[in-house]
């Protein structure tokens, strides 16, 4: 009787590793990733080349020569000049990863272009590292305790300093409300003031107006995101994209081509040291360039909430904070995690999903409920939602 017990229990043992290793998530190992054939995952591969001749037809309609797309998008701006790389982008491409496998690719996703606005997920992920390994105690605390005073970098040997959280508004500034766009920083930046950055209103009131509360309005605004990587850059005492390549891009086993850019004139005196503080974005050229494999792989780490094999690279408390709604835009966490809330950004994908999104439009789509990650690139906005869908529409029918 206890030999057919412990068998039993042997047997009962081994269909249950069995049933972990195969519900195991599966994560790339470097320079290689496992491709799938849709079918074999039970998706329709007929609705998964609908979703990819969509993507093709609405590719954007901003010229790929990114120095006249820049000019489109931000001409009409005081202050517009690029300061920044600006190189033309590629044919518009894309993947679609289900359960960790590639089930499909289109255009050249090894090409590195610029990802604009997607660059502010990769900024908000080392400020998060920065208070997982205590280097800021609290989102809650005033960045200004955290920042002395900044000497610019002159090649010509001037002499500059600029305290970027000193005025008496700036000096109430949390990371929290910087990191939810909810700042109101003033200032000028790189020569970009902030009023000059998508400007509201009478332009008589632009550079006089009351300052809003911090935490009270939401305002999309670059300067503001290249003053938190400015602060970042004082934090870790080291440049950001060391900081992302070591903590990130390595341990995921992203390639060695992506590139994070700031702006001509965006250098410091680092420690003795010249270090270039980044941007977030391409608004006026720079930011990062990737190509949609390194961004699948970000959107994977983000779909497991900081976890990669095992390993917690991103506390799980972090994610859970930049998935947290920002009081004043009930869309918007963290930089630049875009939230589904009431199915706004997608119509047809759960409310948990979440986008990393940059003009052009380029979006990392995230959906842990199907276990799937797209990234889409060069696709008109307008149409990013239902793109969505049509990939959603390819996989199988919940049970």
């Amino acid at each position: 009787m206890m030999k057919s017990l412990s068998l039993t229990c042997l047997l009962m043992m081994g269909v249950a590793a069995l049933a972990q290793q195969r519900t195991k998530p599966y994560f790339p190992p470097r320079d290689r990733w496992a491709h799938r054939l849709p079918q074999n995952l039970g998706l329709d591969p007929v609705k998964i080349d609908s979703a990819i001749a969509f993507a093709k037809r609405y590719e954007s309609k901003q010229p790929r020569n990114m120095v006249a797309a820049q000019r489109q998008s931000f001409g009409r701006e005081p202050f517009s000049e690029p300061v920044g790389a600006l190189e033309d982008r590629a044919d518009p491409s894309g993947l679609i990863i289900y359960k960790g496998y590639v089930v499909a690719e289109w255009g050249n996703p090894w090409r590195v272009d610029i990802t604009h606005s997607v660059t502010k997920s990769f900024l908000s992920t080392v400020v998060g590292l920065a208070v997982d390994r205590g280097l800021i105690r609290s989102v809650n605390d005033t960045v200004a305790n955290y920042i002395p005073p900044i000497e610019v970098f002159h090649p010509g040997g001037a002499t500059e300093v600029i305290t970027p959280f000193a005025s008496a508004h700036n000096r109430m500034l949390t990371w929290e409300v910087m990191l939810r766009q909810t700042s109101d920083w003033e200032g000028t930046l790189w020569g970009k003031p902030d009023w000059a950055d998508r400007p509201q209103g009478d332009s008589s009131t632009w550079r006089t107006r009351a300052r809003n509360n911090p935490g009270t309005v939401y305002k999309y605004n670059d300067v503001r995101v290249n003053a938190l990587a400015l602060a970042a850059t004082q934090v870790w005492r080291q440049p950001l994209p060391q900081v992302l390549k070591t903590q990130i891009m390595e341990p995921i086993g992203a390639s060695t081509t992506w590139r994070w850019m700031g702006y001509n004139n965006s250098w410091i005196v680092l420690d003795g040291v010249p270090v270039q503080s980044v941007s977030g974005g391409g608004h006026w050229g720079g930011g990062m360039y990737i190509h949609a494999y390194d961004m699948a792989r970000f959107g994977l780490l983000t779909l497991h909430r900081g976890k990669w094999e095992g390993k917690q690279l991103l506390s799980e408390q972090w994610v859970k904070q930049a998935l947290t709604p920002t009081a004043a835009n009930n869309t918007y966490g963290y930089m630049n995690w875009f939230l589904n809330t009431d199915h706004k950004m997608a119509a047809k994908a759960p409310v948990t999903s979440f986008i990393h999104v940059g003009n052009g439009t380029n979006i990392i789509y995230v959906d842990p409920e199907h276990e799937l990650v797209a990234v889409v690139r060069w696709i008109e906005n307008r149409n990013m939602g239902e793109m969505i869908g049509k990939i959603l529409e390819a996989l199988p029918a919940q049970k």
